[in-house]
Parts: structure tokens; C-alpha cells; sequence
């Protein structure tokens, strides 16, 4: 089921998540709903506060190229327990924040333990497109959005234009 994303400002995108007691039929049914969202926005990362949900939960895939096969990874109550020193700079966007890039430096490469699918802790390394999204997400449960990285100007300016467009949304579905 495509769940509708919640678009900023919105206070839920801004709670610390609560960690998921386990890997269940809800947690699984909630990560293919999540999937089948990021899909249809489309996008390559989603974290389960974008579509109202506080729980620890994230979806991801970033095999874009039409050559790849996608690969999709669920995570549950993931954290990062190792990050490089060396980072990266990558031009960032986020589904509850549409048409809005920034460049964000992030650690290049990071290790994050988590509950995978069947609930069993899996580790996994991540570099490149893959380490800036999780990281991402991860924000996301920590109730942190990509725009927390730019200076208070900028951020505010995506801000006002995030309202406008919810205004206009909100207008266009009253009609």
C-alpha cells in the first residue's frame, strides 16, 4: 500500500523515534508499504516518520542505474557503530522536503548493525551513494532533516517554501 509522505513542517518529523520491540508481521507489512512509497515518489531512501509512523524503521535502494538490479534493504532500529574519517559531499533531497537539494558532507563510509527483515542483527558496511543515504535516514529516526546542515538562512527560505506548497496542496484538494 502506497502511504501518503508527510511533507515539512510537520512535528512528526521532528520526534526521536522509538526503537521496534521486534521484526513482525506489522514491522514487515510497514517496511513493504514504505518500499512500495520510495518506489512511487520516487526515491531511493525512506524512513517510517516520512509516512507518520515513529518507529526505528528504514527502507532503502540506490541502484538507479537502469543496468542494476534494484536492492532493496530493510532496517530496523539501525545504527551506525563505525563511520570513516574520510567524508563525502553529495547534493542531498528528501521526499518530505520535494525539489529542495542541498550539498551535505557526510562520512564516506559507514558500518550499521540492525534487525533485518526475519529480526535477526545483521551488520553492514556502506560507501559511496548507500553511506550518505543511510545516514539520511537514520537522521530521519533522530528526528533530523537534511536542511539541519545548511546555514539558518537557507533553511529557512526551503522552510517558507515548504508551507507555501503545502498551502497549495491543501487548496488544490479542498477544490
Amino acid at each position: 500500500m502506497i502511504r501518503p509522505i508527510l511533507i515539512h513542517p510537520d512535528p512528526r518529523l521532528r520526534k526521536v523515534c522509538k526503537p521496534v520491540e521486534g521484526v513482525d508481521s506489522a514491522v514487515r507489512e510497514l517496511m513493504g508499504d514504505m518500499l512500495q512509497t520510495m518506489y512511487d515518489a520516487p526515491g531511493v531512501g525512506l524512513a517510517a516518520p516520512q509516512v507518520g509512523v515513529l518507529s526505528r524503521v528504514i527502507v532503502m535502494d540506490c541502484a538507479k542505474g537502469e543496468d542494476e538490479e534494484p536492492e532493496p534493504i530493510c532496517l530496523a532500529n539501525p545504527e551506525i557503530v563505525w563511520a570513516s574519517e574520510g567524508t563525502r559531499e553529495h547534493e542531498e533531497g528528501c521526499l518530505s522536503i520535494p525539489d529542495q537539494y542541498a550539498m551535505v558532507t557526510r562520512p564516506s563510509a559507514v558500518r550499521v548493525r540492525f534487525l533485518d527483515r526475519d529480526g535477526k542483527v545483521a551488520e553492514r558496511e556502506f560507501e559511496g551513494l548507500r553511506a550518505t543515504c543511510v545516514q539520511h535516514e537514520i537522521d530521519h529516526l533522530n528526528g533530523k532533516l537534511f536542511i539541519d546542515y545548511l546555514g539558518a538562512m537557507r533553511r529557512q527560505l526551503i522552510t517558507s517554501k515548504m508551507k507555501k506548497l503545502k498551502r497549495e496542496r491543501a487548496r488544490a484538494a479542498a477544490e
